[in-house]
């Protein structure tokens, strides 16, 4: 037997062994508490006793490290425990929290065995709202006797019975049975192995699942609908700008009060007790200016403006009444800073307009509204860009050193990445203060860090100064800006315990929280004050002033550019925002031409001026600056200026829920150290590989086709794309007609009922419709029933002559073989299918046959993550615009031309045969001439024998 069946053996032996002694140590365990049932479920015995006798056990079979033997920090414990800290009778916290490093996975709220587990509304109530507020899918509620697994992802209302979301229940005595099904799923061995995951993964459409995030929006939109309506009608005088910014003032408040309230930092019930009888506002307002003493941190600035509205009490009272158990499913206490994030992101892609009579209407802001709605960057795609910038810069640093290190993002949003660069910097201080028992003691004396309960966290102070002394931002938007500062403010304040905060509050005379004014501030981060140059500035009134809002870089951030510039600049910079003609003129004369004035791209420039030297850029972009073809001098110029670290395509991820926008991240160093550097290419989730500068120099015009692993593909498609030019350089390309889209006006009927398509030609706006499945290799197949109504009504109609030129057509789904035909017919097609009009120096079926050839699938394949992604794979317009097609003299493209038309004859004829005899013959000779143009697309390229093979898969 060789050795590593031995060590095979050795190991599955030493499996079964320690199952064993699990199965025996639950049978002991839930013997105990068969034989002493009376006693363990009389009500005097407590849940203190109940979580030290069965529970903590329970979950140590399940490999969990409950009393931390590992000796990790706070941050990284398995699990964390909460004391029975109750507020007005209710507890503030669960039980216990498991974790995976800082990742929280799932909670359990632990009963005494008195308590009716199965039927108790109450207790299931309690774990639903911990959970579905901390967004996380599943939890456990148990008291021993009874366990229950719950879907958390489920809104909880407080008239739901116990059973509502329950996904599995047992007695203690059915704990041996079922001991294999709890273990996959919640073990920490099982989660590390991904199990947990793809267990909520496979239940994520389940029936009522709507998450925590989503809920909420719709509670603060309705907040914001209600107060804006209110203080329009109350305050004639009050203008747009004031009312928008006085209703964001007054939800940012109270959500940040209501936390601290939630978190022991605040008294509990202070906003409840205030909206129970009349004058609210005023009492309201005498609290914020409390709390401006208190904190200090710009959040409750004192405004008389502001002070002397006018709001009825009903609004107010109905708002906080809403935040409060048991109305409210949200358990503010465990309510991650992230999903607050996320959810004001959506919040901020809308804006309060005044009608003529002073009535406030919410409507979606017009870049929103252009580009289909708000997109989220997800934590993962955040965390992997603050791993690899922030982390890499504070490798094997001191605190001290890190003190010096600026970390900025130009366009900040909500402030998700400047959250999670702050959490990874509060996170290593952490560790690094509690990395031995000699630090321990330093930097406890030092005031750094100090002891809750056995466990170490950060004191409130140096979490402050890690804030203002490493974060920075800047948003267009003066709520985003405020949106920001509150996040990070929450952030600050996520871990803090009445010992540290709420005694700071209550007994010092210190401010808690920093001001943040001189680090997130609001400007447009790519316009500066020279934008007005010798302008006649009586021309510009206070309107005009904030949707330019220039900002003066130098300026605002002068002592940082006095010391270099800010050593790492990450986000998720705004893609294709508007730009006005004198604002694409003044962008042009400072940085270069853009590709459609692509707003990401002069980020990624003008990011440049603002790092320090060996500075890193980090942003996640669309990917079509790889390979837009007028993007050329784009690319040259960023090979310039930086340093390629590494490039991470995105195509084969839905990064964004609802959006469709392929994007890639992109890790860039400004300082440019030798002439060759190595740039790690992969597609996120796959093993990166390296590419030096020569590559990227000779590959300029479209660095998507580096995107490969393998070095034999990576020399067929170099081949391949010798002495040729990208499709789009000598044709038109463009996707069909959109008829609906409710971005653009079209109400829910009118898509819902789909009122321009007709299964006949019912008036003379009516055109015959192709769909994607209509187009094959060489042939289309109208069915003769699909009509649509062609005009400036459809969302977008394109310009007529892609459906009346002649053209080729190319479905957009592959089989996988590309699938295109040629036709001179008026056909109107939907965005299934992609059109190629206007035939510059080049033949139409000379193209075709390339386009449908053996050899342009494959390239197509290796080039486009799309191309091989899920059920229904797909080539996108970029991807038809950068295919290669060889320089070839127009009487040199005849060979290839007389194949095409063969195969287009003999099509027809297979469509109108009479018997299957014929049709057989007639696609045998297809297939014939199919290989014969192969083999002459093979010679045009100049492929060798063995890369044919390659290409034909043998």
């Amino acid at each position: 037997m060789d050795k590593k069946r031995i060590m095979q053996n050795k190991t599955d032996v030493q499996k079964v062994s320690q199952d064993k002694k699990k199965f025996s140590e639950l049978k002991e365990l839930v013997s105990k508490f068969s034989d002493n049932i009376d006693q363990y479920k009389r009500p005097d015995y407590k849940e203190a006793r109940t979580r030290v006798d069965f529970i903590d056990k329970f979950f140590e079979l399940l490999d969990w490290d409950l009393s931390n033997k590992q000796g990790f920090s706070e941050a990284y414990r398995d699990v964390i425990r909460e004391d029975e800290v109750r507020i007005e009778g209710k507890q503030k916290a669960p039980d216990y929290c498991f974790k995976i490093g800082v990742e929280k996975k799932f909670f359990v709220e632990a009963k005494k065995p008195s308590v009716n587990i199965k039927d108790d509304i109450g207790a299931a109530y309690q774990l639903r709202r911990y959970a579905y507020s901390a967004k996380l899918p599943l939890s456990i509620l148990t008291d021993f006797h009874e366990l229950a697994i719950y879907d958390t992802r489920i809104k909880p209302r407080p008239k739901d019975n116990a059973s509502v979301a329950r996904i599995f229940y047992c007695q203690f005595d059915e704990y041996e049975k079922n001991f294999d099904y709890i273990y996959n799923i919640f073990s920490k061995n099982a989660i590390l192995k991904g199990s947990f995951d793809r267990y909520v993964a496979d239940n994520k459409k389940k029936k009522g699942t709507s998450e925590v995030d989503k809920e909420f929006l719709k509670l603060i939109e309705s907040w914001r609908s209600e107060l804006a309506k209110n203080i329009a009608v109350n305050n004639k005088k009050l203008d747009l700008y004031n009312l928008n910014t006085s209703v964001q003032k007054i939800i940012d408040r109270i959500i940040f009060l209501r936390i601290a309230e939630a978190r022991n930092i605040e008294e509990y019930d202070n906003l409840s007790k205030i909206a129970e009888n009349g004058n609210v506002y005023k009492k309201l307002d005498d609290y914020f200016q409390l709390s401006d003493k208190r904190y200090n941190s710009g959040l409750f600035a004192i405004e008389n403006w502001l002070s002397d509205l006018k709001i009825d009490d009903k609004i107010l009272k109905d708002i906080i009444k809403s935040t409060y158990y048991p109305e409210s499913p949200y358990e503010f206490s465990v309510l991650p800073v992230e999903i607050l994030g996320n959810i004001y992101e959506q919040f901020l892609g809308k804006v309060i307009h005044l009608t003529a009579s002073h009535q406030a209407k919410i409507e979606e802001k017009p870049e929103v509204k252009k580009a289909g709605g708000v997109y989220y960057t997800p934590q993962y795609i955040v965390n992997y860009i603050v791993k690899n910038t922030v982390g890499e810069k504070i490798k094997d640093s001191t605190p001290e050193k890190i003190e010096k290190i600026k970390i900025l993002d130009p366009a900040c949003g909500s402030g998700s990445f400047l959250l999670g660069a702050y959490g990874y910097l509060l996170h290593w201080h952490l560790n690094y203060y509690t990395r031995d028992k000699k630090s321990l003691e330093k930097y406890k004396k030092a005031g750094k860090i100090y002891d809750y309960k056995g466990d170490f966290k950060l004191t409130i102070d140096e979490k402050k100064k890690i804030l203002k002394n490493n974060i920075f931002g800047v948003d267009i938007d003066s709520q985003a800006v405020e949106v920001t500062k509150l996040s990070l403010l929450l952030k600050l304040m996520e871990d803090e315990t009445q010992q540290s905060a709420g005694m700071l509050i209550k007994y010092s005379h210190e401010a808690l929280l920093p001001n943040l004014e001189r680090n997130i501030k609001c400007g447009n981060s790519l316009i500066g004050n020279d934008f007005y140059g010798s302008k006649n500035m009586s021309l510009f009134g206070n309107d005009e002033m904030r949707k330019v809002n220039a900002f003066d870089w130098q300026k605002e951030f002068k002592d940082i550019f006095d010391n270099g510039g800010f050593d790492v600049v990450i986000g998720n910079p705004p893609y294709g925002a508007s730009l006005d003609d004198e604002q694409k003129k003044y962008l042009h004369a400072l940085m270069i031409d853009i590709p459609d004035y692509e707003t990401s791209n002069y980020f990624m420039l003008k990011s440049w001026d603002l790092l320090s030297a060996d500075g890193l850029l980090s942003f996640i972009v669309p990917n079509t600056f790889l390979a837009n073809k007028f993007g050329i001098n784009f690319r040259k110029l960023l090979l310039n200026k930086y340093e390629f670290l590494q490039i991470q395509d995105l195509s084969n991820i839905d990064v964004f829920e609802e959006a469709k926008v392929r994007t890639a991240i992109i890790i860039f160093e400004k300082t440019i150290k030798a002439k060759e550097f190595k740039c790690a290419l992969g597609n996120f989730s796959s093993k990166l590989s390296n590419i030096g500068r020569k590559e990227l120099v000779e590959n300029i015009n479209n660095w998507l086709t580096l995107f490969t692993l393998d070095s034999n593909l990576l020399d067929i498609l170099k081949d391949i794309r010798k002495d040729t030019y990208p499709l789009g350089e000598f044709t038109e390309i463009s996707q069909g007609l959109i008829p609906y889209d409710k971005y653009r006006g079209h109400s829910e009927e009118t898509i819902k009922n789909r009122i321009w398509h007709s299964d006949h030609k019912k008036d003379d706006t009516c055109r015959k419709e192709l769909r994607g499945g209509d187009v094959n290799r060489y042939i289309l197949t109208w069915n003769g029933k699909n009509w649509i109504s062609y005009g400036d009504w459809l969302a977008a109609p394109r310009k007529i002559e892609f459906f009346k030129n002649e053209r080729i057509l190319i479905r957009e789904i592959t089989s996988p073989r590309i699938l295109a035909a040629y036709t001179q017919e008026e056909y109107y097609n939907n965005p299934s299918i992609i059109n190629i009009i206007n035939f510059k120096d080049i033949n139409p079926y000379f193209v075709l046959g390339i386009i449908n050839s053996k050899l342009m699938s494959f390239y197509h394949m290796q080039n486009s993550p799309k191309a091989k992604k899920g059920l229904f794979p797909k080539i996108l317009v970029n991807d038809v615009r950068n295919l290669p097609v060889k320089k070839t003299p127009k009487e040199k493209q005849s060979t290839i031309i007389n194949f095409v038309k063969q195969v287009i004859e003999v099509q027809a004829k297979i469509q109108s045969a009479k018997t299957e005899a014929d049709k057989k013959t007639y696609q045998q000779k297809i297939e014939i001439l199919d290989k014969q143009l192969d083999g002459e697309v093979y010679k045009l390229y100049g492929l060798s024998e063995e890369e044919i093979k390659i290409v034909e898969g043998k």
